[in-house]
């Protein structure tokens, strides 16, 4: 499998984001083809991760399959032979989308991320550690870093194009989108992480926190769209390496972070686009761990 900086398929392109091309199919459906595409501190690299989109996009096809009866979603195939029977136009293109392509409901989304966090780290940790509150909510005190929330806290963000999102209160989630549907969201992502915290705890993954997005069909219904508990999407850390009071190694592009941290603290990277070129076995080292989150979640090889 050949890997994919950019896509060019025969379909209006409506969208593109750091990593994924979207692309319109009629009035109500999308494509969301996910590159190779990697960023890292707000900044693409120029290099592409083989295999990264294909294990985005199937982990995703993953959960949205193992959520059935859970929350209704937007997927409708991720399979590029029922791809191209429901859109021939990609009949020619069947290798561009091979994995890495999702049919999708089309949905008017809701502008917020709605992050869980059932361990507190990263942003939140910061916040905590400097004023012992997460977007200005107080939390309890004497917490650890990488300790377990219980039970987990339910923390809006607003979504940002460009930079960090923005830790929000659930008041302020409620003034952008309503009470009624602000509670739908909140129940929706506890139902989902709840059901994938305990399913990858069983395969040797701890989800410490993770982020998801909901849209409302031409149906009007809310559905989950987009990633769900990805690698870029969440937080992975390894149940039998897990010590609290300390920052966690992660599944994800954490070979990626340390190159480009050491490439800052030497003073030849300024954390500014373009970033430094990637040795090859950075590269290397990243697309393993994201094959191995594949591996770990889904209990299998990734098979293209």
């Amino acid at each position: 499998m050949t890997t994919m900086r950019a896509s060019e398929l025969p379909l209006p392109k409506i969208g593109r984001g750091k990593v994924r091309d979207i692309y319109a199919v009629g009035d109500d459906r999308v494509l969301l083809l996910t590159t190779d595409r990697i960023s890292a501190f707000d900044v693409v690299m120029a290099e592409t991760i083989p295999m990264k989109g294909a294990v985005l996009t199937q982990i995703s096809a993953f959960w949205f399959n193992e959520l059935k009866g859970v929350v209704p979603h937007h997927m409708i195939s991720a399979n590029a032979d029922e791809i191209i029977r429901e859109v021939p136009a990609l009949n020619d293109h069947r290798a561009d989308i091979l994995g890495r392509a999702m049919l999708c409901r089309l949905t008017t989304v809701f502008p917020i991320e709605c992050v869980i966090r059932g361990y507190i780290s990263g942003s939140a940790w910061k916040e905590y550690a400097a004023s012992g509150t997460l977007a200005g909510e107080k939390l309890p005190a004497e917490l650890v870093e990488s300790a377990r929330l219980e039970p987990a806290i339910f923390s809006p963000a607003t979504k940002a194009e460009t930079g960090h999102d923005e830790n929000i209160t659930i008041a302020r989630m409620r003034e952008a989108v309503g009470r009624e549907v602000a509670d739908q969201l909140e129940r929706m992502t506890r139902a989902v992480y709840e059901r994938g915290e305990k399913k990858t705890r069983e395969q040797g993954i701890i989800i410490a926190d993770t982020k998801f997005e909901f849209g409302r069909d031409k149906n009007g219904q809310i559905i989950l769209i987009d990633e769900v508990m990805t690698p870029d999407s969440s937080r992975f850390w390894a149940v039998d390496a897990y010590r609290p009071g300390q920052p966690q190694p992660s599944f994800d592009k954490q070979p990626l972070r340390d190159y480009l941290d050491a490439e800052r603290r030497a003073g030849r990277w300024n954390g500014d686009a373009p970033a430094p070129p990637l040795p090859d076995s950075v590269v290397d080292a990243t697309s393993k761990r994201y094959l191995e989150a594949y591996r770990r979640v889904t209990g299998r090889e990734l098979k293209i």
